[in-house]
């Protein structure tokens, strides 16, 4: 991390805020290509002062995220997730119904079993296919969730602090990633960049929609038109 440090007073290894300044306009060009190309961005982060920052800002810019526990294999072994997720849904539907043929025990095993695979699955229960990119809050914390998406070929994004390795990271953003305003503060920036993408996009796509349904009404005007003039034709040579 020596090439992202300013200096060092007292032990203390002060961050070079420039450079983080550009890595994060960088990085918010990176999530907003990838909101374009439609793939889906997967937040992580599980350590205490991460996890609810990185919850609200994954919901509320409709992405996916693992703030609880990242459970081995979520990305190499994803068809095993999906079957933990296929659990949940049986277990949410037998006590939908009240537990019909149960006994009080049983059900209350229930519970706790849909009470742990909602606290590990909620944030990844929709993701049906592998995301385009990792976002993580100190890889090294979650190092096993950047294995998973280097052997996979799936870029990393992280907020990084100066005991970290950033070798293996795409997209460094260089920070104090034990400070809850920090995480927030550049979270909520690619957040914002997420759903100012997609806001644009969908826009995009309702121009197109109008602008289809204004050649369709063009087309069938004109083809009404058409239909008149070759009507008064034919009449004025039966005439």
């Amino acid at each position: 991390m020596k090439r992202f440090i300013f200096e060092e007073r007292n032990g203390i290894y002060i961050i070079d805020l420039a450079k983080t300044m550009q890595q994060i306009r960088n990085a918010v060009q990176v999530v907003k290509e990838m909101v374009s190309k439609r793939k889906s961005i997967l937040f992580v982060g599980t350590k205490k002062q991460a996890k609810g920052v990185v919850k609200e800002c994954a919901e509320e810019c409709g992405e996916f995220y693992v703030s609880e526990r990242w459970l081995g294999g979520t990305l190499t072994n994803l068809m095993t997730i999906r079957q933990s997720v296929k659990t949940l849904e049986r277990i949410e539907k037998k006590i939908a119904t009240g537990g019909e043929g149960l006994t009080k025990k049983e059900l209350s095993m229930l519970s706790k079993e849909q009470t742990k695979l909602e606290r590990n699955l909620s944030g990844i229960r929709a993701m049906r296919k592998l995301p385009g990119l990792l976002l993580i809050v100190d890889p090294s914390s979650e190092h096993i969730a950047v294995a998973e998406a280097k052997k996979l070929g799936i870029p990393v994004m992280a907020l990084v602090d100066t005991n970290c390795d950033p070798d293996p990271i795409d997209y460094v953003i260089a920070c104090n990633d034990d400070a809850l305003k920090s995480i927030k503060l550049i979270l909520q920036a690619l957040m914002q960049a997420i759903i100012d993408r997609k806001n644009e996009l969908n826009v995009a796509v309702a121009k197109g929609d109008e602008r289809e349904q204004e050649l369709e009404a063009e087309a069938e005007v004109e083809q009404f038109e058409f239909e008149i003039k070759d009507k008064e034709e034919r009449e004025g040579e039966e005439l």
